[in-house]
């Protein structure tokens, strides 16, 4: 259904405490420089039913909580530099905005429209600017509400988001019992920024003719595709994950629609966190990700499943030195970047997935999100995977061009698969 919004406040909200000195300069890291310039979305439901307050005092309650974790994430109440190689963390604030919807929660949740759920996030994805971090408070009708919220992809990455936001809601529904966030902003010192020229990081980025559609595949569904390619390629390995099976299916039902007479490469993005030596943990802040590129030898997902995994397999500690080190991972970028967009010799399909992270822990005092939700994104042939809340069901978020969605969301094998509650 179409939202109709209405913005009715905006203001900045600033750190509690002052910035120190000390740390008022926050450089940009060489992951940061090569991360795509837009803003990634969340927006967090909450219905009526947990929540006892007035919008007033939720609102309040969400200000002055966000204000004390600010003094913890001190880079996102500043603003980047002219030429996005530093943060000047001045303390100006992040937009606080508050806008009313014209519908229920349960109208919106029941069968979620990625691209109106756009109108309750507070940035164009596309449109960087500055400032790194946004809010949005959305009233609805029956006294539900949501919180969108937009963090540049300059500065972070999808755990790095929910770290963040988990740690606000922790200051608003524990105040001063909160455990206090400890966020290691020591992205720069592990990969030093360099001289990215002859890349741009905005490639890629699409408005005109794409569409977002969202499949829902329920755990039973997921389950079946994972014994089915363990079946065919893994007798004596660990059987697929749940991600690298519904990749697979996926990828094989866009080239069963599309043609497959095409050179693809299938693109995941991979945490590496738990690849450095030592591990990172979970707190450390930034964009700690890279993208693992597989060029199937031929068309059928139960190959892609093996290879795939083979090529992630080559992201590991002598990897991620080469990336702090070396400049071999930047002519990767510019020489995929020259095959995809000038050359054409490849057909990108590009894979991230949120699977396991903690979505749905972010209670600031009224209980846990109904529903955690994605926006459309601005980029073709991208599939976004997050966990349905129960039931070990996979949300997929799909955006194609539109003729291309028009033959994959009809394909027949695909359709056997969705659940039918939820083809958005």
């Amino acid at each position: 259904m179409k939202l109709e919004v209405e913005v009715i406040s905006k203001e900045m909200i600033k750190p509690s405490s002052p910035t120190q000195d000390h740390l008022r300069h926050y450089p940009l890291s060489f992951l940061d420089q090569v991360s795509p310039m837009v803003y990634n979305p969340m927006v967090l439901f909450y219905s009526c039913y947990g929540i006892t307050q007035t919008q007033f005092t939720i609102s309040e309650k969400l200000k002055k909580s966000l204000s004390d974790v600010l003094t913890h994430f001190y880079p996102l109440a500043g603003r980047v530099n002219g030429n996005s190689t530093f943060i000047d963390c001045n303390d100006e604030g992040i937009p606080y905005l508050e806008a009313k919807v014209k519908c229920k929660v349960v109208d919106v949740i029941h069968k979620p429209v990625p691209g109106e759920l756009n109108h309750l996030v507070p940035f164009l994805l596309d449109d960087i600017t500055n400032i790194t971090f946004g809010v949005q408070l959305n009233v609805f009708d029956c006294g539900g509400i949501a919180i969108g919220a937009c963090l540049s992809h300059q500065i972070a990455d999808g755990l790095s988001f929910f770290m963040f936001l988990n740690s606000w809601a922790a200051f608003a529904s524990r105040g001063e019992q909160a455990v206090l966030p400890n966020p290691q902003f020591i992205s720069a010192k592990l990969f030093p920024p360099k001289n990215i020229s002859g890349f741009d990081p905005r490639s890629g980025i699409i408005k005109e003719n794409i569409i977002c559609k969202m499949f829902v595949f329920d755990g039973s569904v997921v389950e079946s595709l994972r014994a089915r390619y363990a079946a065919t390629s893994f007798e004596n390995e660990k059987h697929p994950t749940r991600v690298e099976a519904l990749s697979a299916f996926i990828w094989s039902r866009y080239v069963a629609v599309t043609g497959p007479q095409r050179t693809y490469a299938v693109v995941h993005a991979v945490n590496l966190r738990p690849k450095m030596e030592p591990p990172l943990p979970p707190d450390s802040f930034g964009n700690y990700y890279r993208i693992s590129l597989t060029i199937p030898s031929l068309n059928t997902e139960e190959h892609l499943v093996k290879q795939a995994r083979d090529q992630i397999k080559k992201i590991d500690k002598d990897y991620v030195r080469k990336l702090q080190y070396g400049n071999d991972h930047l002519d990767f970028l510019k020489d995929s970047s020259y095959r995809v967009l000038l050359k054409g010799e490849l057909v990108p399909f590009n894979i991230t997935s949120l699977c396991r992270f903690p979505l749905y822990d972010a209670d600031f005092g009224w209980g846990e999100p109904t529903w955690v939700g994605s926006p459309a994104l601005t980029f073709k042939n991208l599939v976004v995977f997050i966990d349905t809340k129960n039931g070990g069901g996979i949300e997929a978020y799909v955006s194609l061009k539109v003729e291309d969605m028009t033959k994959f969301e009809a394909d027949e094998e695909l359709l056997a698969c969705v659940s039918k509650a939820r083809v958005c």
